[in-house]
């Protein structure tokens, strides 16, 4: 870890004041999820028609930017974000903000390596501890390697997080510029929707493929943690996590006694993870709780790493897949919807792990405008963005089933993808094919 070292002793200064040290044109750092910073982005959103061109980067927001929502016409901020929630959805779809492509693992080096020095930095924290550390509460990702480059390093202090234990999950005053005080309120929340009747025929098969003593990521969304649910039915025991997202399905499964990692080569016995999002009793689990360890991005997500514990278990979601198995997870066309992530980081780690296993799931259909479309397709939605290429496809699974396409030619893995279509799709897609030569005539493959 490189330490920083401010320039004088950390001074306690109003929201307001601290907004009062941005000029136009300035590079802002708001950090990832939880970490965003709210009181200082009220002040910076109350000082709009005072500034131009300030652009301001961050991941997956969790509640509405006031700086944005001061500045409809985008005239004075921007954003730039690594990963975009349904908010910053919205935001990309008026033209306010703008993506950047990654592997999420990789983007403290883009920091270290690529990006130039950021002209003011603001993190929310825990309050300063024992210690003379602002713990990073929930949220480590990148937090390092920006507090690395930062000109002006201001942390927005919050009672509303809880204190997790992790490697190099804080900041220590000396390399503080200025603190000012956070609104104090409880971590945002995340609250998935539950899973539907598709989601658990999926999460079933999956389950089935995931053996006591495994190393397991969860994604986000309704079919991973309908995987857990079932998990945890099963009685699987010894279950060691190392992940990217912690979520309140991979909580359950500690609370029920199945996670114990005590078979994990890193970290044995510690659920290790960058990020956690979700309930209330997720953050109230996480709180001094010394199984926890919040570590780096670089650490959670770098293929290299995953693949020191065996039996690595990934289970991620797609939007839609074509039939040589290129898996588009993050964008519709050219309308970015959420963000690579580590999604193929995962994938690659996972399946270089000894006995490991990377699992991409999705529902077969989903409705568009009231008519229904297969996410088992031909060809990829033009524009759509490969977030899983085919040469790294493992398992692909459905309701209607799993497929294994390693090893497996185009004509083979065409086959086995129209089995997972629906029905409906399934005639139409084989016909598709065959015309595009991605099976041969007079082939049988048994």
């Amino acid at each position: 870890m490189t330490k920083r070292v401010a320039k004088a002793p950390a001074r306690r200064i109003s929201p307001s004041d601290a907004a009062k040290l941005v000029q136009s044109g300035m590079w802002l750092d708001f950090a990832v999820t939880l970490s965003q910073p709210d009181t200082f982005d009220k002040a910076l959103a109350a000082r709009a028609a005072e500034l131009a061109d300030v652009k301001i980067r961050s991941c997956l927001s969790v509640k509405p930017r006031a700086f944005l929502e001061a500045d409809p016409d985008g005239k004075h901020f921007y954003s730039f974000n690594w990963h975009f929630s349904g908010y910053d959805r919205l935001q990309h779809d008026a033209g306010r903000c703008n993506y950047i492509p990654l592997n999420l693992g990789e983007v403290p080096d883009y920091y270290r390596r690529f990006i130039d020095p950021i002209d003011i930095v603001v993190l929310k924290t825990c309050p300063i501890d024992e210690n003379g550390f602002f713990n990073f509460g929930p949220t480590n990702a990148w937090h390092r390697a920006i507090i690395e480059r930062a000109k002006i390093l201001i942390v927005e202090e919050t009672r509303g997080f809880p204190y997790v234990f992790g490697e190099d999950n804080g900041v220590h005053a000396s390399e503080v510029d200025f603190i000012i005080e956070g609104d104090h309120a409880p971590a945002a929340e995340l609250h998935n929707p539950p899973p539907s009747d598709v989601d658990h025929a999926v999460a079933r098969q999956i389950a089935g493929e995931v053996d006591d003593g495994a190393c397991i990521q969860i994604g986000i969304g309704g079919m991973p943690n309908a995987v857990c649910a079932l998990l945890q039915e099963s009685g699987v025991k010894g279950v060691g996590v190392h992940t990217e997202m912690l979520t309140d399905g991979i909580i359950d499964l500690y609370k029920a006694g199945c996670v114990t990692g005590a078979g994990k080569t890193l970290d044995p016995g510690k659920v290790v993870f960058t990020f956690a999002l979700g309930s209330a009793r997720l953050y109230a689990a996480l709180d001094r709780n010394r199984d926890m360890l919040c570590c780096p991005v670089e650490y959670t997500n770098m293929p290299n790493i995953i693949m020191q514990n065996d039996n690595a278990v990934s289970i991620n979601n797609t939007t839609q897949i074509d039939l040589q198995g290129q898996a588009a997870s993050e964008s519709d066309g050219h309308r970015h919807i959420s963000g690579t992530g580590g999604q193929l980081q995962f994938v690659r780690g996972s399946y270089a792990s000894r006995g490991g296993k990377s699992f991409i799931c999705l529902s077969s259909t989903y409705e568009k405008k009231g008519v229904r479309k297969s996410r088992v397709v031909l060809d990829l939605t033009q524009g759509n963005i490969v977030t899983t290429p085919r040469s790294d496809m493992m398992y692909v699974v459905t309701e209607y089933g799993m497929v294994n396409l390693k090893g497996k030619s185009v004509a083979e893995r065409a086959r086995a993808l129209i089995g997972l279509a629906h029905p409906e799709f399934r005639a139409g897609l084989e016909r598709e094919a065959y015309e595009n030569r991605l099976i041969p005539r007079g082939v049988s493959f048994g």
